[in-house]
């Protein structure tokens, strides 16, 4: 009797790194499957026809996949895109804090969604172009960890999934580099081979995440204070949805020293904002923590936490606390430390998992408004 090959669902999403790992995941033998979620609403207003399953990468991904000799669905996730990762890019802006979608779209449509269309299809696994590798227990335990390419290790994005998700999936690429990764694809004769990365979040492919939230009319401007830690009022503003923490351009208000946004008041809909020393902090909460080698993570532990993607790692210890949450306690202060952004610790290349930053009131707050005047007017 002939055994059955493993049935891969692989993510397609136009670009080399998937297209690569579908072509390793053949030559190791699968049985591939490719799919490429269509997240982008019909309407879009910063669709990009080149991005990350926008309606050119839809060609390439479905090219690909006739090159390879691979059965191919386009699936329609908009609905729960615009819900899963769009609606919470603009929640988390109107309440102070800076999102990461990629974590976010990872958790629940990458890892979600398509482990589900997995099992409709048939499909034992899924795998995709991250660059990251899993690792399994003789307890039956799945561990995340780095990639073996360091500037490319993408395992920050992938904190938050939980055990069954990790248990089904491969990484193709954790042991290989970038160049690696396109040498599969020219040997293949894959259009994807030589095709440019995409380093911007795929729903704001300028960057200007601000006029994307204006233009989606997921954010209106409403005007409101830029002040200073002492609660004087240095400019106006348009809302603090256009900020982050640590942002020095763009303020609109002049200063004989550099001024940098230390804290974005949802309450007030003050921007505060103060000098660079002032960014520093050493302590600060994560909360919806996932462990990932642990049901129940030890009292206290040291790790190496990454506050943000290109951050290259601060020691500390982790006490996890009530509720999925941890105190971060640094050895030594870490500039920019930002509410909504995912921190992640790791052991070597272990990943133990992560939080989100909450955001708390600062050292600095700002007093009330009611209570400092500027000349003999009071400010508003």
């Amino acid at each position: 009797m002939v055994q059955r090959r493993q049935r891969v669902l692989v993510g397609m999403s136009g670009g080399v790194d998937s297209s690569a790992a579908a072509a390793l995941l053949l030559e190791q033998g699968f049985d591939v499957v490719g799919v490429t979620l269509k997240l982008w609403p019909q309407d879009c207003v910063n669709r990009a026809e080149d991005k990350c399953c926008g309606p050119q990468a839809v060609m390439d991904a479905r090219s690909v996949s006739a090159s390879l000799g691979i059965p191919y669905y386009l699936i329609d996730e908009s609905a729960e895109f615009q819900k899963r990762v769009i609606g919470y890019f603009a929640d988390e802006y109107r309440a102070g804090r800076t999102p990461n979608p990629c974590v976010m779209c990872n958790q629940h449509l990458k890892f979600g969604t398509l482990l589900d269309r997995a099992r409709q299809l048939g499909c034992d696994l899924v795998a995709t172009g991250h660059f990251a590798r899993v690792e399994r227990t003789p307890e039956g335990r799945t561990l995340l960890l780095r990639g073996r390419d360091p500037r490319k290790d993408q395992s920050y994005f992938l904190f938050s999934l939980r055990q069954h998700q990790l248990a089904r999936v491969l990484f193709p690429l954790g042991e290989k580099t970038k160049s690696d990764t396109r040498e599969v694809a020219r040997e293949c004769g894959l259009r994807t081979a030589d095709k440019e990365e995409s380093m911007e979040i795929c729903f704001v492919p300028d960057n200007d995440y601000g006029r994307f939230l204006e233009q989606s009319r997921l954010v209106e401007r409403h005007a409101g204070e830029i002040v200073d830690t002492g609660g004087r009022v240095l400019g106006r503003h348009d809302g603090i949805e256009f900020f982050t923490i640590g942002q020095r351009k763009g303020l609109g208000i002049s200063s004989a020293e550099p001024l940098y946004v230390l804290e974005l008041d949802p309450a007030s809909n003050r921007v505060v904002v103060g000098d660079e020393s002032q960014l520093n902090r050493s302590t600060f909460t994560v909360d919806h923590c996932n462990w990932i080698p642990w049901d129940s993570p030890p009292a206290s532990f040291e790790a190496t936490a990454k506050i943000r993607y290109n951050h290259p790692g601060a020691t500390g210890t982790v006490e996890p606390g009530p509720g999925d949450t941890a105190r971060v306690r640094l050895n030594a202060p870490a500039r920019a430390v930002t509410p909504g952004q995912a921190c992640v610790f790791y052991d070597g290349d272990r990943v133990l998992g992560g939080g989100w930053i909450r955001r708390e009131p600062a050292a600095h707050q700002a007093i009330p408004q009611a209570a400092h005047q500027t000349g003999t007017e009071r400010t508003r």
